[in-house]
């Protein structure tokens, strides 16, 4: 008897202590990105977190394990078909805003939100079981039958944050409802019976295990391994085809799922300075269903054969300036396959701006972007001496540049065939 007491006063004892562990490792873990972003830290931790800011590997072991680990899981997919819809219905990219408020383009059913600066970027922080939507003027829903979602976060690995028991604490859901009723919260999945057709739930307690419900009650899982900084999540609707994409590898995709009418985030636990979006942008259009069209001939072959040029919206820039969006790569990429299967013909890449600025801000603004998008294809193996780059600014516009979908229209890269 003395034993068994003995025995079983340790084993409180060690789970006690096991708790309290756990719990001093998250509190430290929260402690440390909270330091992270409201002070400086030591500078080789501030320029390890601007290289995976600027697309640079500041792990290169973590990011090699990471990408070892997607190249032998036969369930992820690798697929990189997405492309972003022509038509922007919303953007957020969070630069306007200030940082300590709430950002300006967004509503909030509850928790707390605030802009704040992460590595030298401003991003949205949500925490405090944080539940916000897109703030849309016009009531009811406004999700077309095509449509794309895409959104960057931030996530921590567990190696980097001291005092980590092996949780990760990024916990992210993305929210299709299918109600009218955008006043309310519609609910995280299978306790929200019919107002919500497509629930992604993604960084949940482990860095690799993801999951997502659809239709109401149906669920599924998958595996993907986040890399540290900045990963992008996008989606795409047709009519009724859904497939999500981390990181350009698509990670989801189901034949069958019903029309949502509009979109939440939700942050369901308190972990402060944690969470962390940007770059959110809705868009009309979608992935084609079926592709059996272009499998014979290419979107760029196609369009070149017909009018002599390729238009793309889907080249994206770091706003006021002629870097490169990582997302843009895919696009530029099937430029390049066409243009060194066709290795004697020659372009002209012209770069167009809306007008939103002056012509003395965007004229030289154009011409550089188009050059950045000619050094990109030399990149990727084009040969130089074919391409010429040119800015025309604003002054040939293709849509109407009083409203924002005519803007991003005009925000475009042409590939002149000469």
């Amino acid at each position: 008897m003395l034993v068994a007491m003995v025995a079983f006063a340790v084993t409180a004892d060690a789970q006690g202590f096991l708790k309290r562990l756990k719990d001093r490792a998250v509190n430290a873990a929260e402690n440390a990105v909270s330091n992270k972003v409201d002070s400086k830290v030591s500078e080789e931790t501030n320029k390890a977190m601007d290289d995976v800011l600027d697309g640079k590997s500041s792990d290169q072991s973590s990011n090699s394990k990471n990408a070892d680990a997607e190249e032998a899981d036969p369930t992820t997919a690798t697929s990189s078909d997405f492309k972003r819809g022509s038509v922007i219905l919303f953007q957020d990219d969070v630069t306007a805003e200030q940082v300590g408020e709430f950002p300006s383009k967004w509503d909030l059913f509850q928790g707390t939100v605030e802009t704040k600066t992460l590595g030298g970027v401003k991003a949205i922080n949500l925490t405090d079981n944080a539940q916000i939507q897109p703030f849309i003027k016009e009531k009811g829903a406004y999700l077309p039958e095509e449509f794309t979602i895409e959104y960057d976060f931030y996530y921590w690995p567990t190696s980097s944050v001291p005092g980590n028991d092996g949780i990760g604490l990024n916990d992210m859901k993305m929210i299709l409802a299918v109600t009218k009723d955008r006043s309310e919260f519609p609910g995280e999945g299978f306790d929200s019976g019919d107002l919500t057709v497509f629930v992604l739930k993604h960084g949940v307690c482990d860095t690799q295990e993801h999951s997502y419900t659809f239709n109401g009650n149906k669920n599924g899982s998958f595996d993907y391994a986040f890399k540290k900084g900045w990963n992008h999540v996008a989606l795409s609707f047709n009519k009724r085809a859904l497939k999500v994409y981390f990181n350009d590898k698509r990670v989801v995709n189901l034949p069958r799922v019903n029309q949502p009418t509009w979109l939440c985030f939700q942050v369901p636990f308190d972990y402060k300075n944690m969470t962390f979006i940007r770059n959110v942008v809705i868009a009309k259009g979608a992935v084609a269903l079926y592709d059996r069209n272009e499998q014979s001939m290419t979107a760029v072959e196609k369009a070149i054969a017909e009018t002599g040029k390729f238009v793309t919206n889907n080249i994206l820039f770091e706003t006021g300036k002629a870097t490169l969006k990582p997302e843009s790569m895919a696009e530029i990429q099937k430029v390049a396959d066409y243009m060194k299967k066709n290795a004697s013909v020659r372009f002209e890449v012209q770069g167009h701006t809306d007008n939103q600025g002056s012509d003395a801000v965007n004229d030289p603004l154009s011409q550089q972007r188009a050059e950045a998008v000619v050094k990109a294809l030399e990149g990727l193996g084009v040969d130089g001496f074919n391409l010429r780059a040119v800015g025309k600014g604003s002054h040939e516009p293709v849509a109407d540049n009083k409203t924002d979908a005519g803007r991003a229209k005009n925000r475009r890269v042409e590939f002149i065939k000469k």
